[in-house]
């Protein structure tokens, strides 16, 4: 089987130095992982978060009882397929193999240490993610939670690829890539963080038990710092806001009739205040969270489990 020399986001030191190959079937580990992430306890966490983020007013309490009269337990998934399949299935590729040659070459070539690594890996798989999927896939399922305000309303809601198509011919690729390079500082901000924040806690665990740098961490302790490093990379949040904003659907005449990033901005500050920039936090922090345990601590797992075949 054909082989890339990159590896394991998470590998140890000596596997580092030896430049192990890792096969191309961690693509497929990732994408699996983030399917199985946002499939299981993801989409209800981020259509909590993105309702919070578009209806600014609303509590968490709020949210899910609004939620839940949409449509029930499904109305938590809304947006899942194809959107978030189609984002899980590419991001999580994408992010395994930029980040883990970003961390290779940093390093192998540079010396670098883990956390520094961590960090300019999620850099480079945060930018790689946003400008080849994300911008198009976050968009949709933004659209797919804030479009529903319509049936309300009395008229009838088209389809999810309905209503795909119908942006393509009113506005081009633009139209299904609104929000794009906010949704690139949250993914570059968010998983630089994570991977980072995760080795640091790595590297702190290993030291509080007395352990050396090439000395595999237990599964517990990888699930530990994978969550912390989750949890900690929300303090992007107001990225996120942004995000929602400039991709809701929701009709609001006092919103910019082209937002920018800075005049969806200060829209939010006008209408919202500074607390406006952090709705949606607490089901953020649970999606981020999960989202790293699945990627670093049972994606890694995954990887060496493979590797090791």
């Amino acid at each position: 089987m054909s082989q890339l020399a990159v590896t394991s986001v998470s590998a140890p030191q000596n596997a580092v130095d030896t430049k192990r190959p890792i096969p191309y079937r961690n693509l497929a580990v990732g994408a699996f992982m983030n399917i199985f992430q946002v499939t299981s306890l993801g989409q209800p966490m981020e259509v909590l978060k993105t309702h919070l983020a578009a209806n600014r007013k609303d509590t968490l309490l709020q949210a899910v009882q609004k939620t839940w009269t949409r449509g029930g337990v499904r109305a938590f998934y809304q947006g899942l397929i194809p959107w978030a399949w189609l984002e899980a299935s590419t991001k999580g590729a994408i992010l395994v193999v930029v980040s883990s040659e970003v961390e290779y070459h940093a390093r192998t070539k540079f010396s670098a240490s883990p956390t520094l690594c961590g960090v300019l890996g999620g850099i480079g798989g945060g930018v790689a993610q946003s400008y080849l999927t994300m911008g198009m896939t976050t968009c949709m399922k933004t659209v797919e939670v804030t479009r529903t305000k319509v049936a309300a309303e009395g008229a009838r809601v088209p389809g999810t690829m309905e209503t795909f198509f119908n942006i393509i011919r009113e506005k081009g690729i633009r139209g299904v890539n609104k929000g794009v390079n906010a949704v690139a500082l949250r993914q570059v901000t968010g998983w630089s963080s994570r991977i980072g924040i995760s080795r640091f806690a790595e590297e702190s665990i290993r030291s509080i038990n007395g352990k050396s740098k090439e000395t595999k961490l237990q599964f517990g302790e990888k699930i530990l710092a994978s969550t912390i490093g989750g949890a900690l990379s929300c303090w992007n949040q107001p990225f996120e806001v942004l995000r929602v904003e400039m991709q809701s659907m929701k009709n609001d005449p006092s919103r910019p009739a082209s937002p920018t990033m800075l005049s969806t901005f200060k829209h939010i500050l006008a209408t919202s205040g500074i607390k406006g920039l952090f709705r949606g936090v607490i089901p953020r922090i649970g999606v981020a969270a999960w989202a790293t345990v699945c990627m670093v601590g049972f994606g890694d797992t995954v990887k060496e489990m493979l590797a090791n075949k």
